[in-house]
Formats: structure tokens, sequence, C-alpha cells
């Protein structure tokens, strides 16, 4: 098989549809037909089958994409190994990373990772873990730093530090003028993250658990380096994490409505595809993210 076939079945089998496949990959229509074919031929199986106005993998064709991947990220792997004998602590490291870790945790690691390995380069993506996984798997990213998951088939983890999400007020909200109860929550407005975050799910199901209204979502967003800022402005609530908090600064504008019952503990952790090749400067930036994990976050 011809590695050029597999790249571009993979752009085909990833569109599901010769057409536009043709306008990604800058080829005409008879060439990415007749590399299907060449595909077909060598399987002596189809691969693929129409599907209302496009088409779709057969069981072979979603084999066959499987093992298209994996020789992809070999050569591109082997390509990287070769490249950095005799290299050294250089090269490219591409990280996707959740906006907390980008916040706290990735720019003290950075900055150590220039210190030791100054021909470094970095290319980050900030987002949620739905969004950061697929990019992973496809191999357009090298690491992916967020919170932890199920264990998945083809991805190893390494646990980088521990975070608390907790209720946010600003520091002249009402609630916190006496010790509130859960009860007393529901009586305000918040800001949250969408239903489907792992961090909002988890919150309303508290309030399910003890028979409670959800609470009442005046302001939705995505993104979640704005929370902090909305909190103070628009003296909503919200729920993020501590280390948006300064408790030792009484100039912060923010402030954590204490309660057990609303204080969510989670493990960050580093992942990366468990056959892929990791560069020494790769292996580097896991250590250093772990060594700030356990000298700042965790204090």
């Amino acid at each position: 098989m011809d590695l050029r076939d597999l790249r571009y079945f993979e752009t085909i089998a990833e569109l599901e549809h010769i057409g536009r496949a043709t306008e990604r990959l800058h080829r005409t229509q008879p060439a990415l037909t007749s590399c299907v074919r060449r595909l077909e031929q060598a399987c002596g199986a189809p691969l693929l089958e129409k599907s209302g106005r496009g088409i779709r993998l057969t069981a072979a064709g979603k084999v066959l994409l499987k093992w298209a991947q994996r020789m992809r990220f070999d050569v591109e792997d082997a390509r990287r190994e070769i490249g950095d004998i005799g290299r050294g602590l250089s090269g490219h490291i591409r990280i996707g990373i959740v906006p907390t870790a980008a916040q706290f945790l990735l720019p003290p690691a950075a900055r150590r990772l220039m210190q030791q390995a100054p021909e470094v380069t970095l290319k980050t993506v900030v987002g949620l873990i739905d969004a950061l996984k697929p990019m992973l798997r496809s191999g357009e990213l090298d690491l992916m730093v967020g919170t932890e998951s199920p264990d998945e088939p083809g991805f190893t983890s390494q646990r980088l530090a521990e975070d608390e999400i907790v209720v946010a007020a600003s520091a002249s909200h009402d609630v916190l003028r006496s010790t509130p109860t859960l009860r007393d929550l529901t009586a305000y407005r918040w800001v949250l993250q969408p239903p489907g975050a792992p961090t909002r799910d988890w919150l309303d199901h508290t309030f399910d658990r003890k028979r409670l209204p959800r609470p009442r979502v005046q302001v939705e967003s995505t993104m979640l380096l704005m929370l902090p800022a909305l909190i103070a402005e628009t003296g909503l609530l919200s729920f993020i994490s501590r280390h948006h908090l300064d408790a030792a600064d009484n100039r912060s504008p923010l402030r954590e409505v204490p309660l057990k019952e609303t204080t969510m503990r989670r493990r960050l952790v580093v992942t990366y595809r468990d056959s892929s090749y990791l560069s020494p400067a790769a292996r580097l930036l896991i250590d250093l993210l772990g060594e700030v994990g356990r000298d700042g976050l965790e204090r």
C-alpha cells in the first residue's frame, strides 16, 4: 500500500465525501477514486459504501482507517525521533491544556523549560477535554493536560496535581454576611458553564441530591478565564477553581463561599498516546509540569 493513498483515505473517511476531500487535498475526483480502488484491491474488500448524499466506511474500511492512522503516527514519530538524534533538548512540543491549568500550571513549567532547553518551541491550544482529546487522538497534539477521566485504550496518563472547585462570589456579596447553607444558595443567580461541562453537571447534581432547585443561571459562558471577571462585575455566584481566589489578599475582588457540600475535588493529569514517540523535550516538560503541580498547586 502507498502511504499517500492511505493519507488520502484518512481524509475521505473523515469528511465522508469524496467531493469535499478533493477540495481539502487539491486532487481531482478521479484521482481519489483510483486511490480507493487501489486500496480495495490490496485489501480484497470494499472500503466505502453510499450513505445518503455521502459515503461511509464499511467494516473493512474502519479497520483500514485504524491502521492507516497508526502507520502515519509511526512514520511521523520516526522522523521526529531521527531528527532528535544529536539535537538534544530542542524541537517543537504541541500541547493542549484546559483553562485552569493553562493559567496556573503551564506558565511556571514553561519558564523552567526555557531555562533548561532554550531552543524548544511550544504550541499551546487552550480548550475543554471534549475538544482536545480528538486532536490528541488524531496526532495534532503531543500532550494534553486536563482533568482525570476513566482510562481509555490507546492513552496513558500521569497525575500532575489536585485542584478544588468552589463556589465564589464578589467580596461584597450578601451571601458572605453569614454562614450559608446549600439551600441559601438557591436564592441567588449564577454565571456557569453550559450543561455537559463536568463542573456544571457536578454542581447541578449536588442540588439534585438534596432535592433543591438547581442554580438559577443568568449567564452561561464556555470561556472559563472570563468567569472571575464576570463574578466581580455582575455580583453573580459561580463555581471556579480555588486558585482564582487569593484569600491572603484583602484587595482581591473575589471570595470563596465556604461550604463543604459544594467543594469539588479533581485531579489534573497529562495524557499522551501510549504508542507515540515523545521527544526528550516533551518528557522534560511532563516532568516540569509535575514539579509545578507538587510545589505549587497542592500547597
